[in-house]
C-alpha cells in the first residue's frame, strides 16, 4: 500500500502561483504512475496533470497547458504540482493519486488517493 499526503494549498490572488506537494509513505513512487486532480464546488473530480513512473511523459488538461508543472522526485518520494497565473476557476480541492498500472488519465486508473488540500483563487 501507499499513503499519499497533500499539502501547499492555500488562499492566492489571482495571477499567483502555489507549489502543491504529495507526499508519499508506505512504498516509494517510482514504482506509480501519479497524477493530480481537482475538484471544484459543484463540479466533477477532473484529471489536472499525470506523470509517468520515471517522469519522461507527461499529461496537461486543456486549462492547465503552459501554466502548470507536474514533476516527480523519486529519491524523495514526493510528486509537485507547480501552478501559476492562477485564476478564480482553479479553485477547487487539489487530490494527489498514484496508478499501479502507470501513468492515467482517468479516476479510475488510480489506486490510491490522498486526502486533498484546498486551494482557493480570488479575483
Amino acid at each position: 500500500q501507499v499513503q499519499l499526503v497533500e499539502s501547499g494549498g492555500g488562499l492566492v490572488q489571482a495571477g499567483g502561483s502555489l507549489r502543491l506537494s504529495c507526499a508519499a509513505s508506505g512504498r516509494t513512487v517510482s514504482g506509480y504512475g501519479m497524477g493530480w486532480f481537482r475538484q471544484a464546488p459543484g463540479k466533477e473530480r477532473e484529471i489536472v496533470a499525470s506523470i509517468s513512473l520515471n517522469g519522461g511523459r507527461t499529461f496537461y488538461t486543456d486549462s492547465m497547458k503552459g501554466r502548470s508543472t507536474i514533476s516527480r522526485d523519486n529519491a524523495k518520494n514526493t510528486v509537485y504540482l507547480q501552478m501559476n497565473s492562477l485564476k478564480p476557476e482553479d479553485t477547487a480541492v487539489y487530490y494527489c493519486a498514484a496508478a499501479r498500472t502507470g501513468m492515467s488519465t482517468t479516476i479510475r486508473g488510480y489506486d490510491y488517493w490522498g486526502q486533498g488540500t484546498q486551494v482557493t483563487v480570488s479575483s
